[in-house]
């Protein structure tokens, strides 16, 4: 979707702090502002672990890659929620393994957009493509992926940090299902989101949602699991996001830091 350059200029909202950008801030980017970085920092000082979080989310995302692209042999991707480009980014992991992989990456920060069209570049043999769309409107993510996704064939879906940008008034489950229910047998769905089970990342993220555009929304490990329900579980399940499949050599986190997130991947039966 083309906007002109006051439409971008309105929607980047440089006076609030967006999440996108508030999480390339705490992963470390450039791409942020003034007062991201002040709401980056409100944030680490209320919970210091907050950018372990972060890099464990993302390090989680390239293995779940990694597994799809390789064990799994899945070929395309629906990257929904897809932040600023880092990294590592979902087509770079897929398509080292397999450079035929198409990916679509989905998000509503023109931000995030102008970055992916110019930095997520495909290999000649794969595709990539970048939607302009809310998860809160699944069908229209599904309905302008098809343009690139054969839905016939299986499709990994990725929801990295994106469903607790949801209330419960926005019904993410139906969400999930929604995405699910269009994609054919053989896919799968890999899933991290932030736990409320750790008071001061409680408090931490009560103060973020005060100022910025977006809220974002804690809830409990099992909450988060059920977006699963349904599925067959990759071992080893549900777990904290530094425990699924670890890089052997991974050093072990700080226990509030493992214990902020969780994460999974099932396959569509």
């Amino acid at each position: 979707m083309d906007h002109t350059h006051g439409e971008l200029r309105d929607r980047l909202q440089t006076d609030r702090p967006h999440s996108a950008r508030v999480w390339n801030y705490l992963l470390g980017g450039k791409d942020n502002y003034p007062v991201d970085s002040e709401v980056g920092e409100a944030i680490l000082a209320t919970f210091p672990e907050f950018a372990t979080v972060a890099r464990l989310q993302r390090q989680f995302l390239v293995r779940a890659v990694r597994y799809l692209a390789g064990e799994a042999g899945i070929r395309q991707f629906l990257d929904v929620g897809t932040g600023l480009p880092t990294a590592d980014n979902t087509h770079e992991v897929a398509q080292r393994i397999a450079p035929d992989s198409r990916i679509v990456y989905v998000d509503n920060d023109p931000l995030v957009l102008t970055h992916a069209r110019a930095l997520l570049t495909s290999t000649p043999e794969g595709a990539c493509a970048y939607l302009d769309a809310d998860v809160r409107d699944p069908e229209r993510i599904l309905a302008q992926a098809r343009e690139t996704l054969d839905f016939d064939r299986p499709i990994g879906l990725t929801l990295l940090s994106i469903m607790g940008q949801l209330s419960d008034e926005d019904r993410p489950a139906e969400v999930v299902t929604t995405l699910l229910d269009a994609l054919p047998p053989g896919s799968y769905l890999a899933l991290t989101d932030g736990t409320n089970n750790n008071d001061a990342l409680n408090t931490a993220v009560a103060g973020y949602n005060q100022q910025s555009v977006h809220t974002y929304h804690l809830r409990s490990p099992e909450r988060i699991a059920a977006f699963f329900d349904g599925l067959d579980l990759v071992e080893p399940g549900v777990v904290n996001t530094s425990a699924w499949r670890p890089e052997p050599d991974a050093q072990r986190p700080e226990a509030s830091a493992v214990e902020a997130a969780v994460c999974g991947v099932g396959r569509k039966a």
